[in-house]
């Protein structure tokens, strides 16, 4: 009876991992990428789908642009806003500019993809200052940058990798400045307080109004047209396809500033200002916004962190326990496989999640598999080192009274090792709880859900509200392992603190 309850338990934390068809004929899954706008477009398109009859699953807060197509690729989302410049200079890699026909036929044709027409703004990349820095250097264009070379830089880290972005724009205006990597919305805190001087912007972005900023004039053209689109998969329902293309030619540049600002300033969240725009425009019928109540939201986080949480650590003890009992059986070996695990361990964490995808895709998969990976070193060293630092005159008695080395193990080895083992294995958990807020960049949920949002949009009050709980969790974790080392280790072999 307890192992089937046991069983059940199990299941019911691991069947939300495994992977799931979204192409059910009613169920689509929207995607966006982790900024403002792209928020409120998901919203916009989900709201549609939803109007239409669609049950719509959203996965947005999804880490740029690489995350974002390879879900499309892989089938984890089936639609999200995307924007023309993107798709030809990141996702095509071309050089030369192509019009709408030509994407289209591109992305069909080499990824069985398909976009929209235009929604009616373009979003274009700039380069912005204050105004009264800009006069007071005489700087109007991105041409007039390379003549003070003292201006400092602050530049998105997406945009520093891009084929469009930070290397190729240097290199076409002969910038000197080497920039600072700033998350976006943070950047236009530092410009305000004058940490920076030049930053790279949407020219959609809701703060250059409100902040009276000037973006500076691209005259060598170097960037090419960014016009907002849905981009999605072929097998998307034909009524779901007519039902996202009442976007075409709606939303003006003036518009998505608004809506945008409204997001950042008039604190709005992003269903309610997509809402009312689609209804002003009499693209949806009315109805009820259902907003999760703000503690239930929470809770649904905290679930979805402690499922990444313990089944990571619950997976790395399954296979490091075993592991480390071999090595110390066959201690040649030890090096070499502490080696290896070490150097996924210095890999950057976001790096690693990102090395997930082309493998497992974007959701959860891959990021329990990357929080896997970490959790595995201190609980395998742990393991060795209390395994080789028991007493040698101890193995010398028990092996003068006759027992074998398979019951040294049991009844002398291992007991004497559960304390160094239990803290390798309270460490992992801790480095967890912390490593699973970076999930949320690609699709997995969780608590850091609210700290990429909050990010975004530049509001501490939402970074606070995943970033506490997600600390309150790795204090009640040590909490919970200090009683659980005082059931499972004597007094007298307990570490004292």
């Amino acid at each position: 009876m307890k192992r089937a309850v046991a069983i059940i338990f199990i299941m019911g934390w691991i069947i939300p991992f495994l992977p799931s068809s979204s192409q059910n004929n009613d169920r689509i899954t929207v995607g966006a990428k982790h900024f403002n706008e792209g928020y409120i477009l998901g919203e916009m398109i989900a709201l549609l789908l939803e109007d239409a009859g669609y049950r719509v699953d959203r996965r947005f807060n999804l880490g740029g642009t690489a995350v974002t197509f390879e879900g499309l690729l892989k089938g984890a989302i089936d639609i999200y806003p995307e924007y023309t410049g993107t798709i030809s200079t990141e996702i095509l890699r071309l050089e030369k500019a192509q019009s709408l026909d030509n994407l289209k036929a591109m992305v069909l044709e080499k990824y069985n993809l398909e976009l929209s027409n235009p929604y009616g703004f373009e979003n274009s990349y700039a380069l912005l200052m204050k105004k009264e820095k800009a006069q007071k250097f005489n700087i109007e264009r991105i041409s007039d940058l390379p003549r003070e070379a003292g201006l400092r830089f602050g530049i998105s880290h997406e945009f520093l990798e891009r084929q469009d972005g930070w290397q190729v724009l240097a290199q076409n205006y002969g910038l000197p400045q080497r920039p600072l990597a700033l998350e976006h919305g943070l950047a236009y805190q530092a410009i305000l307080e004058g940490k920076i001087d030049v930053m790279d912007a949407y020219s959609t972005d809701g703060e250059i109004s409100r902040y009276d900023l000037l973006l500076l004039e691209d005259d060598r053209n170097f960037f090419p047209e960014y016009h907002a689109v849905s981009f999605y998969r072929s097998e998307l329902p034909q009524k779901a396809k007519e039902t996202v293309a009442k976007l075409s030619s709606i939303i003006s540049a003036e518009e998505m500033q608004e809506l945008n600002a409204l997001a950042l300033f008039g604190k709005q969240n992003h269903i309610t200002i997509a809402h009312n725009f689609l209804l002003q425009k009499h693209l949806i019928r009315h109805q009820e916004i259902k907003n999760a109540a703000e503690w239930r939201d929470i809770m649904s986080k905290i679930l979805v962190h402690l499922q990444l949480t313990v089944l990571a650590v619950a997976f790395a003890i399954i296979i490091a326990l075993p592991l480390g009992l071999y090595l110390y059986r066959h201690p040649h070996f030890s090096n070499t496989i502490l080696y290896i695990v070490g150097i996924m361990q210095t890999v950057p964490s976001i790096a690693l999640l990102a090395l997930m995808i082309p493998l497992f895709g974007i959701g959860k998969i891959p990021a329990l598999v990357a929080l896997f990976l970490y959790a595995l070193l201190p609980i395998l060293r742990n393991t060795l080192i209390g395994l080789f630092t028991v007493d040698p005159q101890l193995k010398l008695v028990a092996a003068a009274i006759g027992l074998n080395p398979w019951q040294r193990l049991k009844l002398i080895e291992l007991p004497l090792a559960i304390p160094a083992i239990l803290a390798g294995i309270r460490t992992a958990s801790v480095i967890t709880v912390g490593t699973a807020t970076l999930a949320a960049f690609i699709g997995a949920g969780g608590l850091g859900e609210f700290i990429v949002t909050g990010l975004a949009l530049n509001n501490t009050s939402l970074i606070l509200k995943g970033a506490i709980p997600s600390a309150l969790l790795a204090v009640v974790i040590e909490l919970l392992f200090e009683e659980l080392e005082k059931w499972m280790v004597p007094a007298h072999l307990r570490q004292k603190t």
